[in-house]
């Protein structure tokens, strides 16, 4: 099972429709997972419906932060793009803004490298981070990603364009 002290990392469950609901609407996390809208109940009932599928198949999964305390969804860790051939995958952390700061990123990151590399057989992650935003940047520094360029002009965001750092780690 994937848990600490801190946190479980669980799949998506169908009860998980409010707190993804919530998550996905957040105009705060828009500028950081390329959303414009917000999403209707109705398209994430229908994500849900599709979550459990194969990772292997879909090429993508969707884990929830669970706090082992209070059992209560803070977030959520998204590896995407994952491609077989040279087995590698991008991550994603969100966590909802009241729960922020707490160690949740940081507990789910220390527990996906060996699930990553001993279940799913990845050599590596990768992540792309606004350059801007310290926290991330050095959320996943201390979790062994480490810099490896710089996409310029990137993102963009209401502000202009923005520049966006590439990291990686090795498993």
């Amino acid at each position: 099972m994937l848990q600490s002290d801190l946190i479980r990392l669980r799949p998506l469950e169908a009860d998980d429709l409010e707190f993804l609901y919530q998550l996905e609407n957040d105009p705060a996390v828009w500028g950081v997972s390329d959303t414009l809208a917000p999403v209707s109940r109705h398209v994430l009932r229908q994500y849900l419906d599709s979550a459990a599928a194969d990772f292997f198949e879909v090429r993508q999964l969707r884990l929830v932060l669970e706090d082992s305390a209070g059992g209560a969804a803070v977030g959520t860790l998204d590896l995407f793009g994952f491609e077989p051939l040279h087995q590698r995958a991008g991550v994603g952390i969100t966590v909802l803004a009241g729960h922020q700061r707490r160690g949740y990123a940081q507990a789910a990151l220390t527990l996906l490298r060996p699930y990553a590399r001993q279940v799913l057989r990845l050599h590596q992650l990768y992540c792309t981070i606004g350059a801007d935003n310290e926290a991330s940047l050095s959320l996943f520094a201390s979790a062994g990603f480490t810099r490896v360029g710089v996409r310029r002009e990137w993102l963009r965001t209401a502000e202009g364009w923005q520049d966006a750092v590439e990291m990686q780690c090795l498993l």
